[in-house]
């Protein structure tokens, strides 16, 4: 996922730069008159968070480039919107990223996993096909007006088209679109000119836009798009941003809506924000990038996480920024020490949200590497605990794997509500990755599992009639376990494909997921 001195080059060598008309715009600077004060988390879901900034953001220094002058900023609702989908539109579920909006439902005690379907991708180019990191497919149930609909608009549907649908990204620079009952193409697939690694988002409000981030430059240009649906085509393409402070044009992060707007962050170290406009179109309101004093710009690949209107972003530096997504000014900022890749999850406790977020360990250098797991006050920024433990970047031939976290961490809740778990990668330096669950009130570790070589996909959880909560993950091996979560007992551990980087999205007691070999699975748990 990190940036190679070819790509480098390819930039620095030029391409075609998609083209906006843009109008006359503001700039708005910032380095460092934050205060701290108070801040208190509000019921009211219609009243937004203060525009309050704290003395960590003057350890940054940003702009904010306001291009529509017109268009107020303001969100016109601070209400989740992807909690009343009929599916699971974006990364992890929606805007928190907790995974809790797609949980699984099983009977009994769960001791399998079984293969459904598999659907082929076009596997061409170095990266290949199949779905890598993050690569979560959305699912959607279509109404049967909206099926009709499509019927009519779109020359791409096929005779398998119907009301369940699966859409996902493939490294072989495709999205594919899937009938969830039967792994038959849906739609044509659609080729949107580059490998995709992260994860497609459905806006919210089926206004038939989807939206697609690139990950590696095979061709130019390379960034990100908007596709509608209807048509099947592409409406809106954005490449290179000569104002970026990183000069890496990929988008792992998956996007995320809230009120009428949507926010795009940026491995060029920007954070964009679009009025969402409807069947593909976008037109871009304002753009926030910022660096940290004294080092270069950092990329951002995790996803974004909101609440009301406050984002959380973390990058590959390390730093984790709270943005006042009316402003798109910074409200604080914390170190965390290392590159964070898996997205940051938040959760309300007693009316005040708090964030989880891993680091990795690539950047630290010397005897004593680590990698950390925080849990942070998201109102504030300030540490309720830092978990840190040991942990190494290897290297197997010519390619290294960074040590710590990749995954974007599961809450638990039923007989696990205080637990959150995450698998972690090469702790006390060894080769492999581990399952681990933690208390979330105090940071303890509780148990840690062993898995085979290391493990990207971020776990899901199911749910028996008792409220008992099983763990499905995937690892690089192609292994799938599964995982009593009360005490981390491996209740299932097979070989299921070749490699698993990409995160599920759950369905019932189904999960579909992507592999490196060129497939998107389907599979239930018995």
């Amino acid at each position: 996922m990190k940036d190679s001195m070819r790509f480098f080059l390819l930039f620095a060598l030029g391409w075609s730069v998609i083209s906006m008309i843009m109008p006359s715009c503001n700039i708005i600077t910032g380095n460092g008159s934050g205060k701290d004060s108070d801040s208190v988390a509000l019921k009211n879901e219609s009243k937004p968070l203060p525009d309050t900034v704290f003395s960590s953001v003057n350890d940054i220094d940003y702009e904010v480039e306001i291009i529509d002058t017109v268009t107020s900023g303001e969100l016109n609702a601070l209400t989740n919107k992807y909690d009343s989908v009929p599916g699971i539109f974006t990364f992890r579920g929606g805007q928190r990223r907790d995974a809790r909006t797609f949980s699984g439902k099983i009977s009994g005690v769960p001791s399998k996993i079984v293969r459904d379907w598999a659907a082929h991708t076009a596997v061409r180019g170095k990266w290949g096909g199949g779905s890598g990191w993050t690569g979560q497919p959305v699912y959607v149930k279509w109404s049967d007006a909206q099926v009709a609909g499509f019927k009519k608009t779109s020359p791409e549907i096929t005779a398998h088209f119907k009301n369940e649908e699966i859409i996902v990204g493939s490294l072989c620079g495709e999205v594919y679109f899937i009938d969830y009952a039967t792994g038959e193409n849906s739609r044509s697939p659609l080729d949107v000119g580059n490998p995709v690694k992260g994860s497609v988002s459905l806006d919210p409000d089926m206004n038939g836009s989807l939206y697609v981030g690139q990950g590696i430059p095979e061709n130019q240009p390379f960034g990100h798009l908007a596709v509608d649906l209807n048509t099947h085509q592409i409406r809106y393409k954005w490449g290179r941003d000569p104002k970026a402070k990183r000069l890496w044009g990929a988008y792992d992060s998956s996007p995320i809506a809230a009120g009428q707007f949507l926010f795009w962050p940026g491995e060029n170290g920007t954070l964009y924000k679009y009025e969402r406009l409807g069947n593909g179109e976008l037109k871009m309101h304002s753009a926030l990038r910022y660096v940290v004093k004294g080092d270069r710009g950092a990329g951002i690949e995790a996803s974004m996480a909101v609440y009301k209107n406050y984002g959380f972003i973390g990058d590959n530096h390390g730093d984790i920024l709270c943005v006042n997504l009316n402003t798109m000014k910074p409200v604080w900022h914390y170190d965390n020490h290392d590159d964070i890749d898996g997205s940051l999850v938040l959760e309300i406790e007693n009316d005040v949200p708090y964030i989880y977020c891993g680091c990795e360990v690539d950047l630290q250098t010397g005897n004593d590497t680590r990698t950390h797991f925080v849990k942070l006050n998201a109102l504030n920024g300030s540490p309720v605990w830092d978990w840190s433990y040991p942990s190494c970047r290897s290297y197997i031939n010519e390619k290294h794997f960074d040590g710590g976290l990749y995954c974007t961490p599961l809450l638990g809740d039923g007989n696990c509500k205080n637990m959150i778990f995450a698998s972690f990668n090469q702790l006390d330096c060894g080769e492999d990755s581990e399952f681990l669950a933690f208390d979330k009130n105090s940071g303890k570790l509780l148990y840690r599992k062993k898995l085979h070589f290391y493990a990207w996909s971020s776990p899901v959880g199911f749910y028996n009639e008792k409220n008992e909560l099983y763990i499905v993950i995937g690892n690089s091996s192609g292994h799938l376990y599964l995982i009593r979560g009360k005490d981390g007992e491996i209740l299932f551990d097979q070989v299921m494909s070749s490699n698993f980087e990409s995160s599920p999205v759950v369905i019932g007691n189904t999960l579909v997921v992507g592999s490196r070999d060129g497939n998107i699975y389907r599979f239930h748990v018995v």
